[in-house]
């Protein structure tokens, strides 16, 4: 088997470098002409503007909002527009009642249901179940809407119910009103406010059943845990229907547990218990047997996105209210285009610094960092068009000062590497042996250096607030892709160049000329002598740099040796 060689491993590394450039573009590339994908990234809430909802609690019997209450809701709801992908929204209060949600752009009806669904959810027994509309069936046979209910009729339980499957909670007045309740009629009606204590007349997320219901027995608030997921028969087998699992806690287990242990032996309607979100019945399943380990699963006419929005809205638990929409306004962005482009001016700028300070101190070899620049420019765009598109992830002003930084960071890995290489060539090494012991020496640094700029990213992601997260994060991206860039294009690079006549003769445009460096220094107390051709101030330097680098020992050898070296001359000339 064939040694592999550092030119062989340069041009697989470069071979990586292009297949992952090629994958980036042919998805982003796909996207854009068969999906919503663009060329460039979204831009956040600062930048583009987006869409302002306020929202106002409706809360029973006139009570008052606690601030707890508000940034409870607050965190729910971010948390719920976290989950469904949409980054750098703004979620804050106003004054003391409302809610304030800022999204970027133009958001999807999807995101914008998570934002104002309360949520609620309620599990309740299931007292009486009809047709969905308030037609009855007279003596003649014929239907006709049932009649309003009549002032008169008694609204309170002739006996004190026992529990929530007592039908002593059927009032001839509520009788009477769930007869002439039309699911059509109140499709648009929502119950997420009911008092809990009291029953409940609505219908089915479908309208296609009318029920009326029990108190609430167990509540959202004691949920733990919520996943989507694909039913499985007992057998272990996938039966392609999507579920909503649900995992309750202490409190919800023992509820869940004594309800379905009463339910399981009744008949009829009542066997049944409405899972209600919102006030509409989501699921009413039969009662087959008491479920015990607070573990129920819910399941329905659910697809894959319907089942993940429900879990998320479940998981990250029952808002303390319901909510009514305000206003809904479209507002501009708060920074604009301007700010964005003295943004990019500003790297545009510092670019142009470093590959000035890089020509200047590197000769020709700056190219190598403007080329390595330049990758890192393309995996960044490309990154974060894919992110954009896929994740629905924003550019705020802060995430382009992130890049920004990128640009003296990534440079700093070039500048330790060159740096390497130099003090290899004064060791007396040759180019191509002083790419590879420098790149061992450098390696080693740069990933001590990325490794805490990743880290100072992971923390200000985690621990800042969400206008600085952007900031963190393309710094983090960036870190990772200089990285990436370091191994799979400036060291392959570099190990080309080696062997090139240009580089490897010291050229002194190369910026790698060991005579300009004063690569005299041998190690072990060894200088090599400048050549008779070179120059009177080269010498100079030369041995200036000699001097500089030797250590402590090495200066102790010198002087002996030089002493010496005195000591037989002086004997020479008395023996003359």
């Amino acid at each position: 088997m064939a040694k592999s060689t550092p030119v062989k491993k340069a041009w697989r590394s470069l071979t990586w470098l292009g297949v992952i450039v090629v994958v980036l573009l042919g998805t982003l590339t796909a996207g854009v002409l068969f999906s919503n994908a663009t060329w460039l990234p979204k831009l956040a809430l600062d930048l583009e503007g987006g869409t302002q909802i306020i929202l106002a609690p409706q809360v029973e019997n006139g009570q008052a909002v606690q601030q707890q209450q508000l940034d409870q809701a607050v965190s729910i709801i971010r948390q719920r527009i976290d989950a469904s992908g949409v980054s750098e929204a703004q979620i804050s209060t106003e004054g003391s009642r409302n809610i304030v949600v800022s999204l970027p752009g133009k958001p999807d009806q999807a995101t914008l249901d998570r934002v104002k669904s309360s949520a609620r959810l309620d599990f309740r027994p299931v007292l009486v179940a009809g047709g969905p509309t308030n037609e009855v069936v007279g003596a003649d046979g014929k239907s006709t809407p049932a009649p309003t209910p009549a002032p008169g009729l008694q609204s309170t339980p002739s006996t004190k119910p026992t529990n929530g499957s007592d039908l002593a909670w059927v009032t001839p007045k509520l009788q009477a009103e769930f007869d002439a309740y039309d699911c059509k009629a109140n499709a648009s009606k929502t119950s997420s406010s009911a008092p809990t204590d009291q029953p409940l007349i609505t219908c089915d997320d479908q309208n296609q059943v009318k029920y009326l219901l029990g108190p609430v027995e167990v509540k959202g608030q004691d949920i733990k845990d919520a996943s989507a997921g694909l039913v499985q028969s007992s057998q272990g087998v996938t039966t392609g229907q999507w579920a909503v699992n649900i995992v309750f806690n202490d409190a919800g287990t023992k509820a869940f547990s004594d309800v379905t242990t009463r339910l399981v032996a009744l008949q009829g309607s009542q066997n049944q218990f409405a899972i209600v979100l919102d006030g509409k019945v989501i699921s009413a399943p039969t009662t087959q047997a008491a479920i015990t380990d607070g573990k129920p699963q819910i399941t329905g006419n659910f697809t894959e996105t319907t089942a993940k929005a429900l879990a998320d809205q479940l998981k990250f638990g029952a808002l303390p209210f319901s909510f009514k929409v305000q206003s809904q306004d479209t507002i501009s962005a708060t920074l604009g285009t301007s700010q964005l482009l003295s943004g990019l001016l500003a790297g545009l700028i510092g670019l142009i610094l470093v590959g000035i300070y890089t020509f200047f101190q590197y000769r020709l070899l700056g190219f190598v960092t403007i080329f390595s620049l330049v990758v890192a420019g393309v995996l960044t765009w490309l990154t974060i068009s894919l992110l954009s598109w896929h994740y629905d992830y924003r550019l705020s002003l802060a995430g382009v000062a992130g890049l920004i930084v990128a640009i003296g960071f990534t440079a700093d890995s070039f500048i330790v590497y060159f740096e390497r290489i130099r003090d290899e060539l004064r060791d007396g090494r040759g180019l191509e042996g002083a790419v590879e012991a420098g790149w061992g020496r450098a390696r080693r640094t740069i990933y001590a250096s990325k490794a805490t700029n990743l880290l100072a990213a992971i923390v200000l992601y985690v621990l800042t607030a969400a206008n600085v997260r952007g900031f963190a994060f393309t710094l983090g991206l960036t870190t990772i892709i200089d990285v990436i860039v370091v191994l799979l294009f400036t060291h392959p690079t570099l190990q080309l160049l080696a062997r090139t006549r240009f580089f490897s003769s010291g050229h002194p445009l190369s910026g790698l000329d060991p005579e300009a460096l004063g690569a005299v220094y041998r190690g072990a107390a060894k200088f090599r002598t400048p050549a008779a051709t070179v120059g009177a101030g080269t010498a100079a330097r030369s041995s200036k740099e000699a001097a500089r680098r030797q250590t402590i020992a090495e200066r102790k050898a010198a002087e002996l040796a030089g002493a010496s070296t005195s000591s037989d001359r002086g004997s020479e000339g008395k023996d003359s």
